[in-house]
């Protein structure tokens, strides 16, 4: 049947497709057919403004990715588990900036866990390479990525690897670690991405963008 019906399905596929599109990239359709991530998007005047984003993260499960778009970009919340946070917790010879040195965050979040709070780790999920999208690979020692690997991003156009708080490793052609916005919590289960509590960093930018 070709009628009216048919031409209903074909028009809401093409927007779907054209918004999946538009939030991951392609690189990051790749991530989007793993189990453990899921998205959601704020509010079309929101996007257009570029300005701040609330984030409900109160289903997020541990070793759970979310990710929501800003200025045209996505934004991870990882909700890293014990055995993730342990393995952060650790000496990593292999980090090209464990510290955090290279101006890739606001000096708040300079710590092992980049982060306010350990258990949720909040970046721009882009490759400092060339803006690639890394995939979420909580896996320890897969056969793609070696014995070695203890969990993190790996980014599929390049092969750049991230640990669990996206820093990179030595290897990588990507150059530093991955960019963490300016955020706060609003309360236990929202996050306040964009902005610190006291309205100042709007304009903050990596180097990378």
């Amino acid at each position: 049947m070709t009628g009216d019906k048919g031409a209903t399905v074909n028009k809401s596929r093409r927007r779907f497709l054209v918004a999946a599109t538009s939030v991951v990239g392609g690189a990051g359709m790749v991530a989007a057919a793993l189990p453990f991530i899921f998205s959601m998007e704020p509010s079309a005047a929101t996007l257009a403004a570029g300005g701040p984003v609330e984030i409900d993260i109160s289903k997020l499960e541990h070793g759970q990715l979310l990710t929501v778009g800003w200025r045209s970009r996505p934004v991870w919340v990882l909700r890293r588990t014990k055995a993730q946070l342990k393995v952060l917790s650790a000496p990593n010879p292999e980090l090209k900036d464990p510290d955090s040195d290279e101006p890739q965050q606001l000096p708040q979040y300079r710590n092992s866990y980049r982060s306010i709070k350990p258990e949720y780790f909040v970046a721009i999920g882009i490759c400092t390479h060339l803006g690639c999208i890394p995939t979420y690979r909580p896996q320890i020692a897969p056969a793609d990525l070696g014995p070695d690997w203890k969990g993190g991003f790996f980014c599929p156009c390049h092969g750049s690897r991230y640990d669990l708080s996206g820093r990179v490793m030595a290897g990588s052609p990507a150059p530093l670690n991955i960019p963490v916005p300016p955020y706060y919590y609003s309360s236990d289960t929202v996050v306040h991405v964009g902005e610190l509590k006291n309205g100042s960093e709007q304009n903050w930018a990596p180097t990378t963008w």
